[in-house]
């Protein structure tokens, strides 16, 4: 659909930025981080269009993030097209394929922060579609301004499967600021997850 008609079933969302998320989280006990369009951004300085904002905490934090949000968002389980209140700190008693949670003040209000979970451990990242795929989570993530980003390789890893215009606007402008390592690290993800991607030609 387009983003017209998205908007008319959904509802509309608030503009954020990486600021607004870093003021948020202030207090939170748990890992987060800012993933999809705007980490690219700060790690590349080319801006772009942005629907909404993408927080990335671990899955297993669901209980912190509850309490962190009680009296400020309600959080919403978003799968499959659905939207259900979050009504338990168990993760196991969200959804079926439920990887986000959408926050917002009430129902009269624009949503605010579209809240990636993910399935690692504070130590440790993993690749939600194959969780084989692991990083530090210390190396997972870089800081500017005490906010933490997701590092640019493994968000256009987790691009590369849509392929949307979008996401390969973003590859063309993250590709001249990854450093060999980057490159090779993303080279061998997309090989193992999608091989025969056309980036891989481009990372070689």
């Amino acid at each position: 659909m387009d983003d017209a008609e998205f908007t008319r079933l959904y509802g509309e969302w608030m503009p954020r930025t990486p600021a607004d998320v870093r003021d948020f989280f202030e207090g939170y006990p748990g890992a987060w981080w800012i993933a999809g369009g705007w980490a690219l951004e700060a790690f590349t300085g080319v801006e772009r269009h942005h629907e909404d904002i993408d927080p990335g905490i671990l899955r297993a934090d669901l209980p912190l993030l509850r309490r962190h949000a009680q009296g400020r968002l309600d959080l919403w389980a978003a799968f499959s097209g659905a939207l259900k209140p979050v009504a338990s700190d168990d993760p196991g008693d969200l959804p079926d394929g439920c990887g986000q949670l959408w926050s917002r003040r009430s129902a009269s209000d624009a949503w605010q922060y579209d809240i990636l979970l993910g399935p690692g451990t504070p130590d440790e990242w993993r690749y939600r579609r194959d969780p084989s795929i692991r990083m530090p989570m210390a190396q997972a993530l870089w800081e500017r301004d005490g906010i933490r980003y997701l590092q640019p390789q493994i968000q256009l890893l987790y691009k590369a499967k849509g392929l949307r215009a979008k996401d390969q606007a973003d590859f063309d402008a993250t590709l001249p600021f990854l450093d060999e390592q980057r490159r090779a690290w993303l080279a061998e993800a997309l090989e193992r997850t999608l091989p025969g991607h056309l980036w891989s030609a481009r990372l070689a």
